[in-house]
């Protein structure tokens, strides 16, 4: 169900504060000032939760929106961001670079960084905000990706542009049990444009470590559900040696064990966010796709979600 936030009906004196506070809520803490010469914001948030994904659209006035390392230290929030412009200007300054992004153009940024939204005048844009690791478990270097515009005339970035505003326009008619698809494939899609970016080009490896990589992923899927399943059972099992295994892995973005975590986090979640199974409990389906201790699971699916196992089912 969507959610609609708006200064409409706020006296003028008090827009900016319920402006920033609305802002706040929405993604996380904020400072937004008007214009020099100016202290209103007029504006308006509509936003939607799909699974681990949250979509809003975002249309006000002139602001310039700061997250500073004061707002990072009072709440450890771990989200990534992507500003997708749809009218007007904007840029995103992160990392010591400024993407200027107009319509069809996305940046990303990182809340666990100090970063500053632009908009000389009135704008619109649509905004993902996905969990930290969700991309850092799929892309190295993630802080060489931030503040670097990414093209919606072409190629993945064209068709990132073209699924969002798809799925804004019919998002309240998506079936229950197709949000984790969705937000699977909307991250997919991310990501792959994300790659395209010059400093996202990793140094090309062998025919035969490229090989050895898919195979090594492959086993990992068709045995999440084993708890012992770690490095020593992988290589065993496709008869390489630790060694070979751990140089076949080498430059991915993670180490091997936090990608058959990452894995069984993701299996758990689809599990979790599907209406055919809500007869299982949240203890049932950690055991299921590998964890042994349902507080460790727990633990782990709030750092990797930002929220817990039974809050993402309920939502």
């Amino acid at each position: 169900m969507s959610s609609t936030l708006s200064t409409h009906d706020v006296a003028a004196p008090r827009r900016l504060a319920f402006w920033t506070d609305m802002v706040c809520h929405t993604y996380v803490q904020l400072e937004c000032d008007a214009p020099a010469g100016g202290d209103v914001i007029d504006g308006e948030i509509v936003s939607d939760e799909l699974a681990t994904l949250q979509l809003s659209r975002v249309t006000a006035t002139a602001q310039f929106v700061r997250r500073t390392p004061a707002l990072i230290a009072r709440a450890s929030e771990d989200h990534f961001l992507v500003s997708i412009q749809t009218q007007g200007r904007g840029v995103v300054s992160q990392d010591g670079r400024d993407a200027v992004l107009g319509p069809g153009d996305f940046a990303l940024y990182d809340s666990t960084r100090p970063y500053q939204l632009t908009f000389d005048s009135d704008f619109q844009q649509f905004v993902l905000k996905l969990p930290g690791p969700t991309l850092r478990t799929a892309l190295r270097d993630t802080q060489r990706l931030t503040a670097t515009t990414v093209s919606g005339d072409r190629g993945a970035g064209h068709l990132m542009i073209q699924m969002i505003r798809t799925l804004a326009a019919d998002i309240g008619s998506l079936a229950p049990q197709s949000a984790a698809a969705v937000a699977d494939s909307v991250s997919q899609i991310l990501i792959a444009g994300l790659a395209t970016l010059p400093a996202a080009t990793q140094v090309p490896v062998s025919q035969l470590t490229a090989y050895h990589r898919e195979q090594i992923k492959a086993l990992v899927r068709s045995r999440l559900a084993d708890p012992d399943l770690g490095v020593t059972q992988i290589a065993q099992a496709l008869r390489l040696s630790p060694s070979t295994l751990h140089r076949a892995w080498a430059g991915e973005p993670c180490s091997l064990s936090d990608w058959i975590w990452s894995q069984r986090l993701d299996a758990a979640r689809r599990d979790l966010c599907d209406p055919a199974r809500a007869a299982r409990t949240v203890s049932e389906i950690a055991f299921a796709w590998g964890f042994s201790d349902a507080a460790h699971f727990s633990r782990a699916f709030r750092a990797r979600f930002g929220c817990s196992p039974r809050d993402m089912r309920n939502a």
